[in-house]
């Protein structure tokens, strides 16, 4: 497995796969949104000129994306970018088949080469195939922007990763894809104007049988690889999944009970007092353990009716966590060169430098309990990789050389970074969510409790800390 950190390398690590593969070969991939005209490299192809390209060479394309919400702008893009692949000669769908107020959030990008096994790649992170994400470690932003608060500028720099997965866990991506594919229930299942949309757009209600499986591919390295998912709890059932699967939460969960030393998150939604518990439970028992979160400095929409749910929902586990940790628990925001607030979209985990996370989902109950995620949980028994990633992470932010020797020291990683904020270089200052108004307080709670962090899991266990 190797992590691919920031938009512009797994834009460019894309472009060079995608234009290797010739007839026979095949590429599968699902996303929250696709923009069909979103540049991949400075130079080089859009998003649906890539993948024309490879149709037009007798790949095989097929691709999963979320029908969202009437009004969004994803629904926009996404059928769009699906009719273009299908007309074509390719196959996408666009996918309805969520929760009530949920949305499909996987993002899993897979090519599979025929008779060339060993060279078959999958990708699973934050990373969708759209506007404001060709960023780079500089965090200048992407020249086409999508939109987001005025806080972080006309091109909002962005921070995010993927992981590249080669090996037999490639199949277990693919097996994501396919589950969600060979799905029964009409994509087109919600109401008459949703199948009128559908027919508009040429989308089937049905999709045509994948092709035959191949093997998997061979071993690849020595990291114990986990594929691991959301599904909610839903009517029509997940014929894969028919009380939901809650394998992200609980792969979490028990990480964070055996982490003894560091837990390390970048998260664009780090909120939740029931995800928080987990943690603050951890920092309790291990009076050695320190947690360091990494966050955007203001939500996507920070107005007067979007932004409070968000900033209460985080103000309750930083308080949750404080209350365990004290001063072994610090969250941060980052900026770029120029000062300007980069939005923190990486949904990255590293516990004890020897277990580590880079997938869809957020510490949220919604990621853990409402929506579809898909993430990638990596044991290295070397300790290498998660120590590595760890590291160039935080060279990168604290503005120092991946060499220092203070990067590997885990004794007391909270002073590290509390003695590198203000210092020339480095581009993290301490965040704290405001307290809110109590009559701010007494909308925001409910809206935050019913719409932003909703609970998708069987009635039995909500309220609970079990998943």
């Amino acid at each position: 497995m190797v992590p691919r950190v920031h938009g512009a390398a797994y834009f460019a690590r894309l472009v060079e796969l995608v234009e290797a593969t010739g007839a026979g070969d095949r590429i599968f991939f699902t996303d929250w949104r696709g923009d069909s005209d979103e540049r991949l490299t400075e130079d080089g192809p859009t998003v649906a000129e890539l993948l024309r390209a490879a149709a037009a060479r007798d790949v095989e394309v097929r691709a999963l994306m979320w029908r969202s919400h009437p009004g969004r702008l994803n629904s926009e893009e996404n059928s769009h970018l699906g009719r273009i692949i299908n007309e074509c000669g390719g196959e996408a769908l666009l996918d309805e088949r969520v929760r009530k107020g949920g949305s499909h959030h996987q993002k899993l990008f897979v090519v599979r080469r025929r008779g060339k096994p060993e060279e078959d790649v999958a990708f699973v992170g934050g990373i969708d195939l759209c506007y404001s994400r060709r960023d780079d470690a500089t965090h200048a932003g992407d020249p086409q922007a999508a939109p987001l608060d005025d806080h972080y500028g006309d091109a909002p720099p962005w921070h995010d990763a993927m992981a590249e997965i080669r090996g037999p866990a490639v199949a277990h991506v693919l097996d994501t894809f396919a589950e969600r594919w060979d799905d029964p229930t009409p994509l087109d299942h919600r109401n008459p104007y949703r199948a009128a949309a559908h027919r508009i757009a040429r989308m089937p209600r049905r999709p045509e049988r994948l092709p035959e499986r191949w093997d998997p591919p061979p071993p690849a390295g020595r990291h114990q690889v986990q594929i691991l998912r959301t599904y909610p709890f839903k009517r029509p059932r997940y014929p894969f999944a028919p009380d939901g699967e809650r394998s992200i939460a609980r792969a979490y969960s028990r990480a964070f009970d055996r982490a003894r030393r560091l837990v390390y998150v970048e998260d664009q939604y780090f909120w939740s007092d029931v995800v928080a518990a987990t943690l603050a439970d951890a920092l309790r028992r291990e009076p050695g353990l320190q947690v360091i979160a990494v966050v955007p400095r203001f939500p996507e929409e920070d107005g007067r009716v979007a932004g409070p749910p968000m900033k209460h929902g985080q103000r309750i586990a930083w308080e949750r966590l404080k209350e365990a940790g004290g001063d072994r628990f610090a969250m941060f925001d980052l900026h770029n060169a120029a000062g300007t607030p980069v939005y923190v979209h990486a949904k990255v985990c590293v516990v004890d430098d020897e277990w580590m996370t880079i997938g869809s989902d957020n510490l949220n109950l919604r990621s853990w309990t409402h929506d579809s995620e898909l993430t990638c949980a990596v044991v290295d028994p070397d300790g290498l990789l998660p120590r590595d990633l760890r590291r160039s992470l935080w060279a990168e932010h604290l503005g120092l050389p991946e060499d220092d020797a203070r990067l590997t020291d885990l004794d007391d990683p909270v002073r590290l970074w509390a003695s590198r904020v203000g210092v020339p270089g480095s581009r993290i200052e301490v965040h704290e969510p405001p307290r809110l108004a109590r009559r701010t307080t007494v909308w925001a709670r409910p809206a935050y409790r019913l719409v932003y962090d909703p609970d998708g899991r069987p009635r039995r266990l909500r309220g609970t800390t079990e998943f």
